[in-house]
């Protein structure tokens, strides 16, 4: 220990540490989301738009007045207000931000939730990762045991999760008893990969179909909480992400797109925030008053900004410059700004965060090392975070 430079030492606080996180809930914006019209507003500037900054539970944060509710719980909520991001096309940005990496025509990087689905052990039978109204990166080379299971309308019942019509449960099980023996007899013969990932999706999904834990993706019953969280695919969704994770699914990501408002943004985000500020609100508020908010990281992340210069169209164009992103629970400190854009939400003024330091960030509150690597099928070593990434420190308590 006293052989080890200092500066080593410093490197590795927030490697190794006992995890606050059992679960993590992702809301993903697909198209870029204004930082200036949600959580960084710049009122009195000539890039402020429309909407006035509100108060907030935070005793001096403002967030965007399409947020009220979410202002509420903003004592319990963190945000980073100086992403420096690198990628202002969608394709590209949005793997970066899913996976911390660049594209790579030679390798598929693993997405976050498979990270965690990989390090993190199962704790129910239900799959460890699921991605709710969209569909989730790729495992990569993680392989199929990390690959999201996908829902498609929450609350409505998987058809492909049961015998179609006119098969009986006898009849299903002798089709699924002889598939497995001609499967057998195959894989003896032939070893490939594409093989054994179909053989484990096949053998996940039979599981899963005679699994009781199903019950969790039924929301019948939940009248009154869907009231609050909103009578809307978003508000199921939330809603659903939080029956998941009580009942030990590890990475939940909520899909929702249509933020690539080049025309008419405040328009367009006056719906945004009256379909999402119900939900996201009341899940963090339901998480905190069922004591599970410390074990369950909530994010809200889009793939980069909107320009602070609004166009001809009324519109903002795409900025990956310098963004905002909400993180709550899962050890991250409420009420806490970290860094902050200049005046006009151009640039990060103070403490630039990368896109790795995010997914360090998450890996720190589920207790994952970030730094391990992992072996492609080509038998290349491969960090799962990209390397440099750092855990941004001041989140967390």
């Amino acid at each position: 220990l006293l052989g080890m430079p200092v500066r080593h030492l410093f490197a590795e606080i927030g490697r190794a540490h006992a995890p606050k996180a059992d679960h993590m809930i992702l809301f993903w914006l697909g198209g870029g989301m204004s930082h200036i019209d949600s959580w960084d507003p710049k009122p009195g500037r000539p890039t402020a738009g429309e909407f006035q900054p509100i108060k907030t539970s935070a005793s001096g944060i403002e967030i965007s007045e399409v947020f009220p509710q979410v202002a509420s719980q903003m004592h319990h909520c963190s945000l980073v207000r100086s992403i420096a991001g690198t990628n202002g096309d969608h394709g590209r940005a949005t793997y970066e931000l899913q996976t911390s990496y660049g594209q790579n025509p030679n390798i598929v990087h693993p997405g976050v939730g498979s990270i965690i689905a990989h390090e993190c052990e199962p704790l129910g039978a239900l799959p460890s990762y699921i991605s709710i109204g969209g569909r989730a990166p790729r495992a990569g080379y993680l392989g199929q045991k990390c690959e999201a299971y996908y829902i498609g309308q929450p609350g409505e019942r998987d058809p492909y999760l049961a015998f179609p019509e006119g098969i009986s449960k006898v009849q299903g099980n002798r089709r699924l008893d002889l598939l497995a023996k001609m499967n057998g007899k195959m894989n003896k013969r032939l070893s490939s990969a594409e093989l054994k990932a179909t053989e484990t999706a096949l053998e996940d999904a039979v599981a899963l179909m005679r699994s009781p834990a199903l019950k969790a993706f039924d929301l019948e019953g939940e009248d009154k909480a869907l009231a609050r969280y909103g009578e809307t695919e978003f508000g199921r969704a939330a809603l659903l992400a939080n029956r998941l994770t009580q009942t030990g699914v590890r990475f939940v990501q909520v899909n929702r797109g249509g933020f690539d408002n080049h025309s008419d943004i405040f328009t367009a985000m006056r719906g945004h925030g009256a379909v999402m500020d119900p939900a996201i609100a009341s899940l963090i508020g339901d998480l905190a008053a069922d004591g599970r908010l410390e074990r369950t990281l909530v994010m809200v992340l889009s793939e980069f900004g909107r320009t602070p210069r609004v166009n001809d169209g009324g519109g903002r164009d795409h900025h990956a410059r310098c963004f905002s992103c909400l993180m709550a629970g899962g050890g991250v400190k409420g009420g806490t700004l970290v860094g902050a854009s200049d005046e006009d939400g151009v640039l990060p003024a103070t403490r630039p965060v990368s896109v790795p330091d995010l997914h360090a960030s998450i890996c720190h509150s589920l207790g994952v090392d970030f730094t391990k690597e992992a072996t492609t099928p080509l038998g290349r070593p491969m960090q799962l975070v990209k390397s440099g990434a750092e855990p941004i420190t001041e989140l967390f308590a």
